[in-house]
């Protein structure tokens, strides 16, 4: 428990060093493993952290070896792109023969952590082909040329049981585009009303049913299980995980749904601009209860599952173990600004930021340019994602209790987790 303890409160480890410790110490900087980690999407918002995590010489399952995956060099932001133990790979996901020709000489991983995500295409049915079969031209790979591989660990998310991705922005511009945007508290939703937006209702746990809808992350999991119990491995049992984090709050700007710097970019567009952080959501948002995936926590287990057998096989929600509002966390990203803040003001003075944030792609270069911050643009903010998360008025709440019996004891304050991403997002000069 105490290395889950340590990184969940920031306290440094005090026990004496062993000689075991100096011994696998020694051993990694002689080149000799105890595992061999491929991380598939390796600058994203929770690949940025295991690439970050595993290296560490007190890492569980370590000392570790990395292939660090992705379809874009590395950022300058990387903590671990001069580490030793870590080896970047550049590859398009996409390419089958690509991939194959990548991946094929690394015969020594014993660990994949799949934490990639395409979501180039606006229609459902297009992100169901490119993400299976991105999962697919990785493990018909690894799988049968990696006679050691042990564990394969999948990311998905919550919205396993909410609805296509979509469904919330559809629904959030439908009711603009008509002028009657409904707010609908929790206190007067109906099953009917579940039924009809097809999800389920909160607190999500693992054991609830798939809903009637086909999504990707239905066939990444379809896609891992049959990859895994193909016969040609001569009977080699390979363990598997899935992981279904909550909202995350992480580095990568890279990432298409990364909040933290997406309201970032809004905040320092407004302080250059001399004008308060308004709050650009529902009434249901501002007030309602919340949750969010700390990015190491999410990274922490994968790692816990990929080497605990208590977390074999099984499926996991992961958020931080407690709940916010964002009227909570708005002062805070005002006050790392040094920004005036106004809350929720009614329906009528609402506006989305998808439609103002594109027009303030000269201020963000200028701000860029002034604190010679990392290349970064406006159009690089999903902000319809922004405004779909902001302005709907469900409450997207899961339970940790499975995870949490199955050993896992993990956890973040999610009010000191948003500050410490801004503060990382500001070291790094991803932010000013």
């Amino acid at each position: 428990m105490s290395w889950w303890w340590r990184r969940a409160t920031g306290v440094p480890a005090h026990q004496p060093v062993t000689q075991d410790d100096d011994d696998e110490q020694q051993a990694a900087h002689d080149g000799q493993f105890r595992s061999v980690a491929l991380v598939v999407g390796a600058t994203g918002i929770v690949g940025s952290s295991l690439v970050s995590i595993l290296p560490l010489p007190d890492t569980p399952g370590g000392p570790w070896k990395v292939y660090a995956l992705s379809r874009r060099p590395l950022p300058p932001w990387a903590s671990s792109s001069s580490d030793h133990h870590v080896t970047h790979l550049q590859v398009d996901l996409t390419d089958s023969t690509a991939v194959a020709a990548a991946l094929a000489p690394l015969t020594d991983i014993t660990h994949v952590f799949y934490v990639a995500l395409s979501t180039s295409h606006v229609i459902e049915s297009l992100n169901r082909r490119s993400n299976p079969a991105m999962l697919r031209n990785v493990l018909s790979v690894v799988v049968p040329n990696c006679p050691a591989l042990a564990h394969v660990s999948l990311q998905t998310g919550i919205k396993h049981y909410t609805g296509p991705p979509l469904a919330l922005t559809a629904r959030l511009i439908s009711g603009i585009l008509r002028g009657i945007i409904i707010i609908i508290s929790s206190s007067s939703s109906s099953s009917s009303s579940s039924a009809a937006s097809g999800r389920l209702r909160p607190p999500y746990t693992e054991d609830m049913p798939r809903l009637g809808w086909r999504n990707f992350y239905y066939d990444q999991e379809d896609v891992l299980l049959d990859a895994i119990s193909q016969p040609q491995r001569g009977g080699d049992v390979i363990s598997w995980s899935v992981h279904r984090p909550n909202l995350i709050f992480g580095i990568s700007p890279r990432s298409a749904m990364n909040i933290v710097f997406s309201l970032c970019v809004y905040a320092s567009i407004c302080r250059k601009e001399g004008v308060a952080l308004r709050w650009p959501g529902s009434q249901g948002a501002w007030e309602g209860y919340s949750m969010a995936s700390d990015a190491d926590l999410v990274a922490e287990q994968h790692i816990w599952a990929a080497v605990d057998p208590m977390a074999k096989n099984e499926a996991f929600n992961c958020s931080n173990g407690d709940i916010f509002r964002w009227e909570q966390l708005w002062p805070i990203l005002a006050d790392r600004f040094g920004l005036e803040w106004v809350g929720y003001e009614g329906e009528k003075k609402r506006a989305m930021l998808a439609w103002a944030m594109p027009r303030k792609a000269d201020v963000w270069a200028q701000i860029v340019e002034e604190n010679q911050l990392v290349a970064t643009q406006v159009q690089d903010v999903n902000w319809w994602f922004v405004d779909g998360l902001l302005g709907t008025n469900w409450e997207f709440l899961d339970s940790m209790n499975k995870s949490k019996e199955h050993g896992f004891l993990g956890f973040r304050n999610t009010a000191k987790s948003f500050d410490t991403w801004i503060d990382r997002m500001k070291a790094c000069k991803i932010v000013p």
